[in-house]
């Protein structure tokens, strides 16, 4: 009789984990062709589940874009569009560690304390993902596994199954790989007297104290500094196999839906938004989407239709098989990884609140980019970029194409206008105007130029976490 109950019980539901690594642009992932071999665990990783070719992050940065990942709503559901959100994240939507943790779970969120987009989970706990060790370098991936090694021990012990979100910090700046990593990817001479690459980026003022407190002083290559990135790209993906050998030890490996995405890409040396991620170009939305769930979705399989951030939540409730009444702006990718017929998506409203506040409007073929005040950068108020035949947005057409900025222009106003009438609220493109925390409207570029400014990593993590003492 006993036995008969034990089959009759209901079966424990599937564990999550989702990896959402900051700054990792999918196109320096080798699992999505790039020519350096960077993330080979996770390419394997990639080979037992779904990778997702086309997956963007259309709000950027850190706050909105984790607030559409975590909610599955748009920035019209969500109602965040900036870094510096104001205020928590709004009741009427409810994130996904709360709507697992209503359904039995236990959540656990790692280095991502302090954000509002972060909302809902059981426990908290953080890790040095900024500041340098003894040795100049920071081991965020080894930080960060110290405390998720024994958190995922604590979870599985318990009788209730869990929701991990792990913040992976090491493609964010300051890129600080520990050894052998940062020479992984670099063979030069770092600090040769001929290369002036590096001088447009110490003569910016905004980021130039930011970025000296971080780069080794002398060095005069910016691909030495790019080759960081990559190197700590591949440090964080040696690390992570760590994760998976513990799951598989616990013998959970084979029961837990794996994520592996990120909030937004990074500009290194394009566009004059040096090694951060401010400018909507693609660099900057780009992110990845691999999805492992053995059993439940295919193995080795590529998807080259258009997701968003926001597909995330509905996708991962879908696959718990968790009913909701919730209606996401996002959708669930379970019929897209069946090649199941649905509607596609083909254009989309992008939007910017980091050091400039802009928006816009991304077809496959044309991205048009406008500028809602000046920015640092003295850029022009209209960007238009023809995606086909300037793939890397080097070319403003906007005065050459008018007829096309006008197009997209109206495309752009009628999804907004759209948008504000379902939700019954303003843009938040338009009504976060201290997004910079100044107080003030900016008139000028040069007013934004001589405004704004990073002096010290302690100034950049602040911005993220509402930290008092850390913001001089």
């Amino acid at each position: 009789m006993s036995n008969r109950k034990r089959k009759n019980e209901p079966k424990r539901k599937s564990n999550v984990i989702i990896f959402g690594i900051d700054s990792l642009r999918r196109d320096h992932m080798s699992s999505y062709g790039y020519e350096k071999l960077t993330t080979p665990y996770i390419d394997r990783v990639a080979k037992d589940g779904v990778l997702f070719e086309k997956h963007f992050s259309p709000s950027i940065p850190t706050t909105p874009a984790y607030a559409s990942m975590l909610t599955g709503m748009d920035v019209f559901g969500t109602d965040v569009v900036a870094l510096r959100h104001e205020g928590p994240l709004g009741d009427h939507v409810q994130t996904l560690a709360e709507t697992l943790g209503d359904h039995g779970y236990n959540t656990t969120c790692i280095g991502f304390t302090g954000n509002p987009s972060s909302r809902g989970f059981g426990t908290y706990l953080d890790y040095e993902a900024w500041l340098p060790d003894e040795t100049g370098r920071t081991p965020k991936a080894q930080n960060l596994n110290e405390v998720a090694v024994p958190e995922l021990e604590r979870l599985a012990a318990d009788n209730k199954p869990f929701f991990l979100f792990l913040r992976h910090m090491d493609p964010h700046s300051p890129y600080l790989p520990p050894a052998p990593y940062e020479r992984m990817f670099y063979g030069s001479d770092e600090k040769d007297p001929g290369n002036r690459s590096m001088e447009p980026v110490y003569a910016f003022k905004p980021f130039a104290d930011f970025l000296k407190s971080w780069i080794p002083e002398g060095v005069t290559d910016q691909e030495y500094v790019t080759a960081q990135y990559d190197g700590a790209v591949a440090y964080m993906d040696a690390c992570i196999q760590t994760i998976f050998a513990k799951l598989s030890a616990m013998g959970l490996e084979d029961d837990t839906l794996v994520i592996i995405t990120a909030d937004h890409g990074e500009t290194l040396y394009e566009h004059d938004c040096y090694f951060d991620h401010h400018g909507m170009y693609d660099c900057t939305l780009v992110v990845p989407l691999i999805i492992k769930f053995p059993g439940r979705v295919p193995a080795g399989k590529r998807v080259s239709d258009v997701t968003v951030i926001s597909d995330v939540m509905p996708t991962v409730l879908d696959l718990l098989e968790i009913p909701v009444e919730t209606k996401f702006d996002g959708r669930s990718l379970r019929k897209t990884i069946a090649g199941e017929e649905r509607n596609r998506i083909s254009e989309f409203y992008i939007t910017e609140c980091t050091w400039m506040r802009k928006h816009g409007w991304r077809t496959p073929e044309w991205k048009l980019i406008r500028a809602l005040e000046p920015d640092f950068h003295f850029k022009p108020e209209v960007e238009l970029y023809n995606l086909i035949l300037d793939p890397e947005e080097n070319h403003n057409v906007a005065e050459q194409e008018p007829d096309v900025v006008a197009l997209l222009t109206k495309r752009m106003e009628d999804h907004i206008a759209k948008r504000e009438h379902e939700t019954q609220r303003v843009n938040p493109i338009y009504t976060n105007l201290n997004w910079h925390g100044t107080g003030k409207k900016f008139t000028s570029s040069q007013e934004v130029y001589d405004s704004l400014h990073i002096g010290s990593i302690k100034k950049a993590r602040s911005l993220q976490a509402k930290e008092k003492a850390e913001s001089r």
